[in-house]
Parts: structure tokens; sequence; C-alpha cells
């Protein structure tokens, strides 16, 4: 049985839930024969190449406890891209603290970081486990039903679009149309949860345009003019990651992060949102509105999910179970065990990390409807038992009195 300490680090944008995750690694950790000691990242890698580990095991119970419903990256996050000349530091650390398992807590990028430094650890004869923990709220990773982190954004999202859209109905007389944006850099599934908020089809929202689907100003003109006739006012949810057919983004961003990833909220750029209230007005001389959340989405725990909490600890148990039992090199995967119709379970399995790391989970087609401006109900049927049920507000019957 391999003996030795633990570390834990949390990588890329929080979510409502990613410290359930951690609050369920520490525990186990604490709880495991093999380990000795859990530390903790801080700052994600740059904590162990700058020699500022956290011991985790000294925090309390209450702490813990708290910790569990605690929205953002407690131990910080970062999205430092690491280079050759980082590894040999970063082993020399780990050896140092006798860390023998290693876990981290993030997306694609993450379980990269994840894979090639315990393939480094071993290719030099050092013996280490590494297990990592799905968290994105972009839901884009590859080989899991959805990822921790999701079920609440996408509860912020359908929520903003029910509440919002009150307004924008109400208000149809100043503002003929409002945008809201989500976060989302290659896949849609956080905007097309905002369909989740839809009963009558005068509800919000009308529109939702998908980075799956390219962005066709024509279509797209039409089908906001259509819904304006019919309802009064118009309601759009875009991704920020919306491009045009050649790949150009339609917020017209050209900055990149170090990964190499378009930065859509960079300063000095103008977001997908902003840009089609431009061509709108532009079009039809209408007033509107645009909201963009950006981060707001990844950490209102006022609005998160309790199904999301639960997963994400048990996610954080189960990497720590698997790695104590021999298992590495793998991210541990939610599994849906209910089918369509029943009251909703899920499970966990496992992928291997190289294969998280060089892959993205756009939503299917099935999902999407073939004018590319809305989903399916075959995608209400996956998002709706993550997103739970969302409150019913009055409607005032519409009809003119008489005298």
């Amino acid at each position: 049985m391999l003996q030795g300490n633990a570390i834990v680090g949390q990588s890329g944008g929080p979510t409502s839930v990613i410290n359930a995750s951690l609050a369920g690694v520490i525990e186990q950790a604490i709880a495991a024969k093999p380990i000795g000691r859990i530390f903790g990242m801080r700052f994600g890698i740059e904590g162990v190449l700058g020699n500022f580990l956290l011991d985790l095991g000294a925090e309390s119970k209450d702490t813990l406890k708290t910790l569990r419903t605690t929205p953002s990256s407690a131990l910080g996050s970062t999205r430092l891209k690491l280079k050759d000349e980082h590894f040999e530091p970063i082993l020399k650390q780990l050896k140092k603290f006798n860390i023998r398992y290693f876990f981290m807590i993030g997306g694609n990028d993450t379980m990269d970081t994840i894979h090639r430094v315990v393939e480094y650890a071993n290719s030099t004869g050092y013996e280490m486990r590494g297990v990592g923990v799905s968290k994105t709220v972009d839901n884009d990773l590859y080989g899991t039903d959805h990822t921790p982190g999701f079920p609440s954004a996408a509860r912020y999202v359908a929520m903003s679009i029910l509440q919002g859209g009150l307004l924008a109905r109400d208000m149809q007389r100043v503002d003929q149309y409002s945008i809201f944006q989500t976060v989302g850099r290659s896949a849609g599934w956080l905007p097309a949860a905002a369909a989740c908020a839809k009963r009558d089809p005068s509800d919000p929202p009308h529109i939702i345009l998908m980075p799956e689907r390219p962005f066709e100003k024509d279509k797209f003109l039409a089908a906001v003019e259509k819904a304006q006739k019919k309802y009064g006012f118009v309601s759009i949810v875009c991704g920020e990651g919306v491009c045009y057919a050649d790949g150009t983004p339609i917020s017209a961003s050209g900055t990149k992060d170090k990964f190499g990833n378009v930065e859509f909220g960079a300063m000095g750029g103008t977001s997908a949102a902003m840009m089609l209230h431009r061509i709108i007005a532009e079009e039809f001389g209408w007033r509107g509105e645009f909201q963009v959340t950006e981060s707001l989405q990844m950490c209102a725990a006022d609005r998160a999910v309790k199904l999301d909490y639960d997963e994400a600890y048990k996610c954080g148990k189960q990497a720590v179970k698997l790695a104590t039992s021999g298992t590495t090199g793998v991210m541990v995967s939610l599994t849906r065990e209910s089918k369509t119709g029943e009251p909703y379970r899920s499970g966990t399995g496992t992928i291997e990390l190289a294969k998280v790391a060089n892959h993205e989970r756009p939503m299917p087609d099935k999902y999407i409807t073939k004018d590319g401006l809305f989903v399916t109900k075959a995608f209400l049927d996956y998002c709706r038992p993550l997103v739970g049920e969302l409150p019913a507000y009055a409607n005032l019957t519409i009809k003119r009195a008489k005298p």
C-alpha cells in the first residue's frame, strides 16, 4: 500500500460548489489510512512552485462543514500554463512534503496539469497517484453526464431569464428587446439552460444563440423581428463564444489567454451581447438592453442546487477512494442512473485524464433545433432535473375591461 501525504488544488474559473469537492477530498484524505497529511495548493500549481502550501488537516470540523456550501475557490485559483522547466522544481517540492497522492479540481487544462505532473514524477521513479475532480460551469468536459458546478450555474441562468423575462415583458413599451449573455467559450450548455424558464411560447427566452452553430446575421434578425411582432418584445440569450461561420467571434475579441483560448471578457473587447444589441438597434431603431453577468454565474450560492453540492462533495470523496485503492490517471465522472421521467439519480465513474485534456464536449445535435436558434425537448429532459423546480409567478389576465 502506497504510504505518504496528499495534496489538493483548485484551478480555472470557480463554481458555486467547487469547495464542496474540496471538502470531500479533505475529509476523505483525513480518514484514509495510507494518507498521513493533506496539504492545499495556494493558487493552484503556483502554490507548489512558490512553496505556499496549506495544512488542511489542521482546519476545524466546523470550517470543513461550512466549506461545503461556500462559493468560489477557497484555496485560490490559477491559469498558469505549465512549461517543461516547471516540472523539476514541482517534483522537488512534492518530494519535500512526501506527496504521493495528487488531486486537483478543475476543467480540461487542470486535468492536463495532473496528467503531466504525475507522468513526470513516475517517469523519474517517484511513485505518485493522481486523480482529478471535474469542475466547470460550461459543462463541456468530455466523459461525464455533467460537471459539478453546471446545475447551479444553469439554475442561475434560468432564474435570471425567468425573473428578467417578466421585466422585459412588462417594459416592452420602453425596451423592445433584451439580451442576456452567459459564459461558455465553445459550448452552449449554459445559454441553453435558459430554456428551463420557458413554459408558454410567449415566455422568454425566444432565441438562444449557442457556439455550436455559426451566427447568421440575416437569419437572426428575421427571428428577432418575428418574435417582436408576435409577443411585443423579444428575449435573447447568447453564449459568450458565439462566432460567425469563419470563426470570428461576434464579440470581436482577439485577446487570448496562456492556453490559447479567446478571452471574451478581456479589457478593451466588446461582449457578444453588446454587439447583438448594436446589430438590432441599427437594423430596427429599437431601444433595448443587455446583461453580462460574467463571474456571478460561477459563485451565486443563493441559487445553488442541493444536488450540485451533494454531487460535488461525492466526487471529491470518490477521488481519494480511487487513489488510495490503487487507481491513478483518471478523472471522477458523473453518470446518470435514472431514465427520462424517473426521479433523478446519479452515480460516479472514471475517464482517463488524457482523454479529458484533449477533448471538448459540445452540445449534441439532438439537443439543438434545426434552425439553430433554440433547444429541443430532449435537452429540457436532460437539463430540468439538474436545475430543479423554478418558482411559479402570477400572470394577470390581460383582457380589456368594459365600462
